[in-house]
Formats: C-alpha cells, sequence, structure tokens
C-alpha cells in the first residue's frame, strides 16, 4: 500500500516548487506569530540546504518518503530538529501540492512559449527567405491551385502562433494562489495571503478554500492545450512527411532529423516527424484519461487527483521535445524547387480560367460551369488543359478570345491572390511582417 500510494518517484520533479512554497509560507509564519524569527532563519536556512542538494543531485529520498512534501519536511528535520514541525502549522498537503504543481506548471509554460516562439521565429524568416517559390497547394490531398512554398510554411506558424496566445491566456489562471486554504476549509491562523501571493508571484489569491484544494481545471485546459498544439505540430509533421516522400520529392531532410533502415541501406526514414505524429496521440491520450479521472470526483480533494501530475510532466516533455525538433527540422530541411515546380499542372489552372470568365461578365456559378466544360475537352481530348485550341475553347463560350493564354501562367495565378491573406507575393510579405511584429510584440 505504501508503494501504491507514494507518488515521490515522479512528484520530486517539484522538489523547486516546493522549496519556493515552504520559504514564502513560513515568513507568512512568522508574520502570524507563529513561529519565531530565529526559527524562521533556521527554517529558511535548511530549505536553502535542500534546495543545493537537490541541485547537486544529492538529495537521498528514502522509504518513508511518500512525496515531495514529506522528504522535504523530513529532510529539513534532519537539518534543523524541532523547528521543522512547526513548517506544516495551517498548512495541508492539499494547499501544498497543488501550490507546488501551479508554480511548477507556470514555469514549464514560460519553457513551451519560448520553444513555440522559436519554432514561429524559424518559419517566418525560412518564409521570407524562399517567398518566390511556387509548389501545388493540395485540399482533400488532391492538386488544388499554386501556391508559394512560403503561404504553406506561414500557416502553420500562425496555427502555433495561436497557441502562443492560448498558452498566456492560461497562465492566467495557472498563477492563483492556492496556499492557505488548507485541507478544504481554510486556515484558522492569521496568515497573510497576500504576502504569499506576493512572495510567489501570483496574480491572484484563491476566492475559495473548497474549489482551491480540490480541482485541477488548469491541468486539464494544459493538457488540451498541449493537445491542440501538437495536433498542429502533427499536421505539419504529416505534410512533410509526405513531401519527403519519393513520390513527392520535394523537400529532404537533413541527416541530424533523419535515421536509416537496419535492412535497407537505400532509405532515409523521417524518424523525426513519424515521432512528432506520434506523441500526439499520446498527449491526447493523457487528456482523456485525466478528464476520465475528475469527471466523477465528488467535492474536495480525493487522491485520485494524484494523477495529475504524472499526466502534467508527461505532456510537458512531450511537447517540449516534439516543438524543439520542429524547429530542428523547419531550420535544417532543404527543398527542391525544380521538383516541386515541375509538380504545377494546368490542370490546377481551372479555376483561373473561370475566373478569365468573370473577368468578362459571366457570373461565376456560370463561368465554373463552362471551365469544368473545358477540363472534360482537354481530358477527352487526352491533351493537358492549356493546349485547348482558342476554337476549342469558343464551342464552349463565345467569348474566350487570344488573351486566354495570359491563364497560363504560374507566377500570374498566384499573383492575383494579392487580397490581405492571399498566396501573392505581397501578402505573403504582408504575413511576414505581421508575424515580425507580432513575435517582437512577445518578447517585450
Amino acid at each position: 500500500m505504501e508503494r501504491f500510494n507514494a507518488s515521490i518517484a515522479y512528484d520530486q520533479r517539484m522538489w523547486s516548487a516546493d522549496v519556493r512554497g515552504s520559504k514564502a509560507y513560513v515568513k507568512a509564519l512568522q508574520k502570524a506569530d507563529l513561529v519565531s524569527t530565529e526559527e524562521m532563519n533556521s527554517i529558511l536556512h535548511g530549505m536553502e540546504q535542500i534546495s543545493e542538494e537537490w541541485a547537486k543531485g544529492v538529495f537521498e529520498v528514502k522509504s518513508g518518503d511518500e512525496d515531495i512534501h514529506t522528504a522535504n519536511e523530513r529532510r529539513l528535520r534532519e537539518l534543523i530538529g524541532e523547528p521543522a514541525g512547526k513548517l506544516h502549522t495551517g498548512r495541508s498537503r492539499n494547499d501544498q501540492v497543488v501550490t507546488d504543481m501551479r508554480l511548477w506548471l507556470r514555469d514549464s509554460m514560460a519553457t513551451l512559449k519560448e520553444d513555440a516562439l522559436q519554432l514561429v521565429a524559424t518559419m517566418v524568416e525560412r518564409a521570407a527567405v524562399e517567398i518566390d517559390v511556387l509548389f501545388p497547394g493540395y485540399t482533400h490531398m488532391q492538386r488544388a491551385q499554386p501556391i508559394r512554398w512560403s503561404h504553406w510554411i506561414l500557416s502553420h506558424a500562425v496555427a502555433v502562433s495561436r497557441d502562443v496566445e492560448r498558452l498566456q491566456e492560461i497562465r492566467t489562471r495557472v498563477n492563483v494562489l492556492p496556499l492557505g486554504s488548507g485541507a478544504i476549509a481554510g486556515t484558522p491562523f492569521n496568515i497573510d495571503r497576500e504576502l504569499l501571493r506576493r512572495e510567489l508571484e501570483f496574480d491572484d489569491v484563491s476566492i475559495n478554500s473548497m474549489d482551491a484544494t480540490g480541482q485541477r481545471d488548469c491541468v486539464a485546459e494544459f493538457l488540451f492545450w498541449a493537445s491542440l498544439c501538437l495536433s498542429h505540430l502533427s499536421k505539419l509533421a504529416e505534410d512533410l512527411l509526405l513531401y519527403s516522400t519519393k513520390e513527392f520529392s520535394f523537400v529532404s531532410l537533413s541527416d541530424a532529423y533523419s535515421t536509416g533502415s537496419s535492412l535497407m541501406p537505400q532509405k532515409k526514414n523521417a524518424d523525426s516527424l513519424e515521432l512528432i505524429r506520434s506523441k500526439a496521440g499520446r498527449v491526447f491520450g493523457r487528456c482523456a484519461g485525466f478528464m476520465m479521472t475528475i469527471k466523477g470526483l465528488p467535492s474536495a480533494y480525493n487522491k485520485d487527483l494524484q494523477e495529475d501530475k504524472e499526466a502534467m510532466f508527461d505532456c510537458f516533455d512531450s511537447l517540449h521535445g516534439a516543438l524543439q525538433v520542429s524547429t530542428g527540422v523547419m531550420s535544417t530541411l532543404q527543398i527542391k524547387r525544380p521538383v516541386m515546380e515541375a509538380a504545377l499542372s494546368p490542370d490546377m489552372l481551372a479555376t483561373d480560367l473561370a475566373y478569365y470568365l468573370v473577368r468578362k461578365g459571366v457570373p461565376f456559378r456560370e463561368a465554373h460551369g463552362l471551365s469544368g466544360k473545358a477540363v472534360s475537352l482537354a481530358e477527352s481530348k487526352n491533351i493537358p488543359l492549356n493546349q485547348l485550341t482558342v476554337e476549342d475553347l469558343a464551342t464552349i463560350s463565345p467569348l474566350f478570345h487570344r488573351d486566354v493564354a495570359s491563364v497560363w501562367d504560374y507566377t500570374s495565378s498566384v499573383e492575383q491572390y494579392s487580397a490581405p491573406g492571399g498566396t501573392a507575393k505581397s501578402s505573403v510579405t504582408a504575413q511576414v511582417q505581421h508575424l515580425r511584429k507580432w513575435l517582437q510584440a512577445q518578447t517585450q
């Protein structure tokens, strides 16, 4: 039962947060005249020693240490003796653990934000450099329309930028102080929770002790956020996996982010991308599993909530790695521009043919149908769409004239999409500039 009940194997990861919370709490105890100044200084000194032991990797976890809180308190008693027993006055592991978690999560979210910003910055600068490269855009995994390679890159950069913004929103709900809530009913002592808030740099103080100790909304939000962010990274990975196949050959991954086959010497496997894709499933599972844990709990703290930490740690580790590897892949990727541009085909300009008629006054629905007839005619003749003669097109609509030849130009095609958000060079440049400003604002 002791082994089944213990969490020290994984929650020791929060040692720094636990030390920090205890140092703040003893100051509140001293202000409430529950410990003397001498006792406070002794406890603070002891906690500093404990912090150094953890940092140096020499802290010895013993068999009776159920969790990080009991381990640190046991060690404090060994170091300073009887005054260590006063540290837990008015405090419960219920409010202590959730304080530790919020401190740990707050720091970890800052790390993930930096990871995500680095990925966005890498993609934005790559998009700026390779802005003149055209390649096929796909919908339903079918060739759709010509687009700029940079337009594709920025579609993923924008998704990750939203992830950063969501993370900042979640942080406001994470950064609420629960310490001083006790086990369920609060504290009977004159604990200055505002002092605790300032010491631990929280934005606000929890308003209900029962809610503060018994809910894990911020963990659930973080797990969902991690799931959504990894779904975006998985989409990026899936695209690049396809583009790196021999069938596409649009890109080639660096050897640093690829592996060889143990059997087939000619193979270059995109294991980095496959692992990113798999981490998404792992994190989704953690999120769903934790939601199932909390969905039937009664009010206040229940031991079921011990499941929160492993899920939180695992999702952080998975996402931290996935973001760093995504940045590495995007910064070292090699594109094959001739192959990309050779993959463009005249049938991808069928919409442009319809727009040609729209510009001559034909309603789009009618123009769409006429363009479809041109596609069918080219297929019946077994020739590319752009090899239909003006005479062939005239049988479909008398509005087709020799100027229709201007339609069959891929650069002209992408340049017509100059409205904000489009794939024209001016629009993509504006996207780059927008994201550069956004990145600058995130670091201020």
